[in-house]
């Protein structure tokens, strides 16, 4: 039996050489909590999955180990247990699965690994529960937090956790990496500008049919934008209109995996219970989709004004930018989208 490369676990780890590196390394003698870090789209939970599998590998040996790795690589080994926030973010009761979970002994080898994705999003109540649980944690057990930032109220759980950096994926390397699966180079362009380093989001642009639609409608809303009330509310409507039919493509994936779900558990006899977190899950991939295409217009009408900026020194393109950074930030604050749009198209007609 021809034994498995374990470096090639991370082959879908993209751009992220130091910290592969550090984390094979890490793996020959693991700490008992990592904390990766890095923008959405980084490629964390690969690199977990993959870690974890080294992981195993080095402490169980070599018996079934490639079916250990299969398993974990689909998310269904028994000793790799991924946790999410049931809401927006980390609660007392989310934080409680994962001290439940460091509480029990691995079921088929000596190591259990816990990821909780998202973990940025924790409250300060949540991390101070979990706290004592990385001080003192079980032998067996190992946390591995995944976050898009560290925030101020979890600079004491970092301080508990290895550190391992994730970067955004440059635009040379989704370039790459889009070459693989796309002959096109003004799509690949497209997908690199519509992503933002984001190599989930790339993944689901690929199938998109309608990105160069919702990208020409974003540059002729500004193009042609009329400060009059009933312009501005037809505008709106349409950028709504576009995310709308782009998330239809979202909504069929979420079907799939719904059915999946029954069907297993149907062909097992059981029912996990397991639905309404991932129709939870669910949710919180359409306010991200729908946070990712607001993004991306954004991205659209800056690009626009800085080429005015370019052309020539003009302070109004100046304050658009301005602007535009603002209804970023706002949006991030889970406003509402229509309201959101039509301020930011208000704002910037009064500009023209």
């Amino acid at each position: 039996m021809i034994k498995m490369n374990l470096s090639d676990l991370f082959n879908d780890v993209i751009d992220q050489e130091s910290a592969v590196a550090q984390l094979q390394k890490a793996s020959e003698n693991p700490l008992h909590a990592y904390l990766f870090v890095g923008p959405k789209g980084s490629c964390k939970w690969k690199a977990a999955k993959a870690f974890a599998a080294m992981i195993m590998a080095n402490t169980n040996g070599d018996d079934n180990q490639e079916r250990t790795t299969n398993l974990i690589v689909k998310g269904d080994h028994p000793d790799v247990i991924r946790i999410e926030p049931t809401g927006n973010q980390y609660r007392d009761d989310d934080v409680q699965k994962i001290i439940n979970e460091a509480s029990r002994s691995p079921i088929e080898g000596k190591k259990k690994i816990i990821v909780a994705n998202r973990f940025h999003t924790a409250n300060e109540t949540a991390v101070g529960r979990l706290l004592k649980t990385l001080e003192e944690p079980p032998e067996t057990v190992i946390i591995i937090l995944l976050s898009e930032i560290i925030p101020k109220n979890q600079i004491t759980i970092a301080s508990r956790c290895q550190k391992v950096q994730f970067n955004q994926i440059s635009d040379s390397a989704m370039r790459n990496w889009l070459t693989q699966h796309i002959n096109d180079p003004q799509s690949i362009q497209l997908i690199i500008t519509a992503a933002r380093g984001d190599i989930d989001r790339a993944k689901d642009l690929i199938s998109d049919p309608n990105i160069a639609h919702r990208y020409e409608l974003w540059k002729s809303t500004l193009k042609n934008l009329n400060p009059e009330g009933h312009a501005i509310a037809t505008s709106v409507n349409e950028l709504q209109g576009a995310i709308d039919e782009a998330q239809v493509i979202l909504a069929d994936k979420h079907d799939r995996e719904i059915q999946e779900l029954l069907d297993n558990e149907k062909q097992l006899g059981i029912n996990s219970g397991a639905r309404s977190q991932l129709e939870a899950t669910h949710k919180r991939e359409i306010r991200r989709f729908r946070s990712d295409e607001l993004e991306f217009g954004f991205s659209v009408f800056a690009t626009m004004f800085q080429e005015q900026l370019r052309a020539s020194a003009d302070q109004g393109s100046l304050q658009a930018i301005n602007i535009i950074k603002k209804a970023n930030g706002v949006m991030r604050r889970n406003a509402n989208e229509k309201l959101l749009l039509t301020s930011l198209l208000i704002s910037l007609s009064e500009l023209k």
